[in-house]
C-alpha cells in the first residue's frame, strides 16, 4: 500500500517546567498574560507532524513517503528518516527558509505550551501530488496532517481530483483555520482523525454535529486521552479501544503522531479497525516513555509481546504474523 504522508517537518525544541503551568495561572488575569517559567532541562529532537507519522510507520515496516517542505538544514534529517525506511524524495527543499521549529515546554502534570515557527513549510503549498503519484505508481493513501494552511488545501482537493483516499487530520491547525476552509479539509476524507477537544473545536467552527460530519467522511477516530480511542462511522459500530500500559510516563509530545502511524499501519495491513486502533495505541505508549518523538525503537518480538499484554493472544497473533513473518 503507497502511503503519502503530507505535513510538517520540524526541529523540536522540548523543555521541562519543574512545577504546574496551573498553578502560575490566574483567573481574573488571563486577559493580560505575561510569564517566564524557568525550565530546568533542554533537548533537541527531530520533529513535525508529517516526519513523526512516516517515522513510526517506517518502525512497523511499511516505507512511507514523506511529503513536506525544509530548509538546506535538512540534509541531516534526511539521513535519519532514510536510514530508517521513510523514502524523502518528494521532500521539497527551500532556497530562502530554515527547516521549521517546535518549542515546548511540558509541565509537571504532562500538560504543554507551546510555539510553532513554519519556516520552510510555508512553501508546502508549491508540492504537486500528481507528480509524486507517478512517480511510485500511484496512492492508494494520503495523510493530510498539520502543514501550511493552503498545503492542506490544495492536498485535499488534489486526493479527491486524483481519486486518492485521504485522512484528514487537521489537529493544531484547527486553531487557525476559518469554518469554510476546515469542511473543505474534511468532506469526502476516507478517516478523519483528532482528539476530543479538536473534535468539539471542529464541530463548532463547521457548525456540522456528528451526524452531519459521518455524512461527509466514512471512519470519525477520535482520541480520548487516558480513556483510549473511540472510532464511529454511518455503516459500523461504534468501536472503543483503551490505552496500552505504559511502563513509565515521560513526555507525552508526539504521543498522537505515533498513534496515527500505528493506526495506519493496521489499516495498510487491513487488519479491521480495533485492531488498527490497537497497534496505534501500543505505539503511542511506546512514545510516551521517551523523550522526542522519534527516539523509540519498535524491537518486534518486544513489541508483539507488548501487544499480548495489552489486547490478548488474538492480537499478538495478527502481529506476529506481519513483524515476525519467519517464527
Amino acid at each position: 500500500m503507497q502511503i503519502a504522508v503530507t505535513g510538517s517537518i520540524a526541529t523540536d525544541n522540548l523543555m521541562h517546567f519543574p512545577g504546574l503551568f496551573s498553578e502560575q495561572l490566574l483567573a481574573d488575569q488571563l486577559d493580560h498574560v505575561s510569564l517566564s517559567f524557568l525550565v530546568d532541562d533542554l533537548v533537541v529532537h527531530r520533529g513535525g507532524i508529517a516526519a513523526n507519522i512516516a517515522f513510526g510507520m517506517a518502525q512497523l515496516g511499511l516505507q512511507p513517503i514523506l511529503v513536506g517542505a525544509v530548509g538546506a538544514d535538512f540534509d541531516d534529517y534526511r539521513s535519519w528518516l532514510e536510514r530508517h525506511g521513510v523514502d524523502c524524495e518528494s521532500v521539497h527543499v527551500s532556497n530562502i527558509a530554515l527547516t521549521a521549529r517546535f518549542i515546548c515546554t511540558t509541565d509537571n502534570d504532562m500538560s504543554q505550551l507551546a510555539s510553532f515557527y513554519p519556516g520552510a513549510m510555508s512553501e508546502a503549498r508549491e508540492i504537486e501530488l500528481a507528480p509524486i503519484a507517478a512517480r511510485v505508481g500511484g496512492l492508494d493513501l494520503v495523510v493530510i496532517s498539520p502543514n501550511d494552511p493552503a498545503a492542506m488545501i490544495r492536498h485535499t482537493r488534489e486526493s479527491l481530483q486524483g481519486g486518492h483516499a485521504f485522512v484528514a487530520d487537521p489537529s493544531q491547525q484547527l486553531a487557525r483555520m476559518d469554518g469554510a476552509e476546515i469542511r473543505e479539509l474534511v468532506d469526502g476524507a476516507a478517516y478523519l482523525i483528532t482528539n476530543n477537544y479538536e473534535r468539539s473545536l471542529l464541530e463548532q467552527k463547521t457548525g456540522w454535529g456528528a451526524e452531519d460530519i459521518l455524512e461527509r467522511v466514512q471512519i470519525r477516530v477520535t482520541t480520548l486521552g487516558k480513556e483510549g480511542v473511540e472510532i464511529t462511522g454511518k455503516a459500523i459500530d461504534t468501536v472503543r479501544v483503551p490505552i496500552a500500559g505504559e511502563v513509565r510516563r515521560v513526555d507525552p509530545t508526539g504521543v498522537g503522531d505515533a498513534f496515527r502511524a500505528g493506526f495506519l499501519t493496521g489499516v495498510s495491513w487491513e487488519l479491521g479497525l480495533e485492531r488498527s486502533a490497537q497497534i496505534g495505541s501500543l505505539l503511542a505508549t511506546m512514545v510516551i516513555e521517551t523523550v522526542g518523538t522519534q527516539e523509540y525503537v519498535v524491537k518486534p518480538e518486544d513489541f508483539v509481546d507488548r501487544m499480548a499484554t495489552a489486547y490478548g493472544d488474538d492480537a499478538a497473533a495478527d502481529l506476529r504474523v506481519r513483524l515476525l513473518p519467519q517464527s
